[in-house]
């Protein structure tokens, strides 16, 4: 039997083995699974292994088509990064510069309107605000659509494992309502599936044909008064 649950692809980690980072993108993917996706992690490791990207370079690596291929498949992302100096770290950076290959795809460019949530971690909580406000920029110019709720991650005050996560408690119903917001997004269409934005497009067409025929038959009215 087929499977047809929506692919979201999760994405962020640092280099040097598991982090904060990484075991708080895989909570919130582990909460994205419960509400019945399908979801595929891109962590430190994987994106260590990436070259730094050059659009000019002709061909790509085995290692940058399988990230692209990922995302071309998925409804929905969820980006996770350290705060380093106040943004996001190179490597989380790297990989997402990498989206730039979608540009020209003919059936969805970038992340159009694809949900995204957002995970930022760091040690204090004034560079989780510029990590979250830069993710959410970043998304913003992919056309992607960021989640209504951000996680922000103090790891000098929460500390993870990769089997229970954080300790505390709260800490995981931020990352858990992230995976969620993303799920049930992708799983509805969020925020618009095709028969809607077909709706749409028809109801535009149709106010446009009435504005057309009332302005035109005013004017047919005034010409045989």
């Amino acid at each position: 039997m087929p499977n047809h649950k929506p692919l979201i692809v999760g994405i962020g980690g640092a280099v040097g083995g598991a982090s904060s980072t990484e075991h708080a993108l895989q909570a919130a993917l582990r909460a994205a699974v419960a509400a019945g996706v399908d979801t595929r992690l891109f962590g430190g490791e994987e994106l260590a292994r990436l070259p730094h990207y050059n659009p000019k370079q002709p061909q790509r690596t085995d290692d940058e088509q399988e990230l692209v291929d990922a995302v071309r498949k998925a409804r929905g992302l969820i980006i996770a990064s350290p705060g380093y100096h106040g943004s996001i770290s190179g490597v989380v950076k790297n990989a997402l510069d990498l989206l730039e290959e979608t540009a020209r795809d003919a059936e969805r460019v970038y992340l159009t309107d694809l949900p995204v949530g957002i995970i930022a971690t760091a040690y204090g909580w004034q560079a989780t605000g510029g990590t979250i406000a830069a993710l959410r920029s970043i998304v913003h110019a992919f056309r992607g659509w960021p989640t209504p709720f951000a996680a922000a991650i103090n790891s000098r005050l929460s500390r993870f494992d990769a089997i229970s996560g954080a300790a505390d408690p709260e800490v995981m119903d931020q990352l858990a309502m992230v995976g969620r917001q993303v799920a049930v997004a992708a799983l509805n269409g969020w925020p618009a599936c095709e028969s809607e934005r077909a709706m749409r497009k028809r109801l535009v067409t149709l106010s446009i044909t009435h504005k057309f025929s009332s302005d035109h038959s005013a004017q047919r009215d005034v010409g045989e008064a």
